[in-house]
């Protein structure tokens, strides 16, 4: 996508912004993606032309990059309600995945994480779209903030699928919220 929408006009395509401007985390691109949907059988029958590729993979990472923009804004906000002292490095904002790898997300998020007054924190793009590298880098992380736990870092132990860097956060602290 990010390849083609980088010679697209982004203006093209009027897709929607699945739940911006409402409160709350909550996150979907059904709306979105059922729009891309539409929008590219609406096209003329026949090959694809390179240009209706462009513009609509661009329209659709605009309209991506607002979407979560806006949700990531108002969980910044919540983080900072909870939080008001900057307690909890309140002043960091941590993306990583697949999200990371797209520069023109990593750039909007950039954009807001300045407008916040917090630092963005991603991996290098190449370890972006391998989950075990993401899974290893929150290790690597983990090992660096708070050493070896040999009680707790063993080799005989239960999985955790939700495992915070920060071991005081609360566990409900937005609790399943997809952000």
């Amino acid at each position: 996508v990010e390849g083609a929408a980088a010679t697209g006009n982004r203006d093209r395509f009027k897709l929607p912004r699945p739940m911006k401007g409402r409160t709350g985390c909550d996150f979907s691109f059904s709306g979105l993606k059922t729009a891309v949907r539409h929008a590219a059988l609406a096209l003329p029958e026949g090959p694809l032309q390179s240009t209706d590729v462009a513009d609509l993979c661009a329209s659709f990472q605009h309209a991506a990059a607002d979407s979560l923009a806006d949700r990531t804004a108002n969980a910044m906000a919540e983080f900072k309600s909870r939080y008001p002292s900057g307690d909890h490095h309140g002043d960091t904002l941590v993306v990583a995945g697949g999200v990371a790898a797209n520069m023109a997300l990593r750039q909007r998020l950039q954009s807001l994480a300045t407008d916040h007054h917090m630092k963005l924190v991603v991996p290098p793009a190449k370890l972006c779209t391998d989950n075990g590298a993401m899974i290893a880098w929150a290790g690597l992380e983990r090992l660096a903030a708070f050493g070896i736990d040999k009680a707790a870092d063993g080799l005989d132990f239960a999985p955790r699928p939700r495992w915070p860097l920060d071991q005081d956060a609360a566990a409900a602290a937005f609790a399943g919220v997809k952000a």
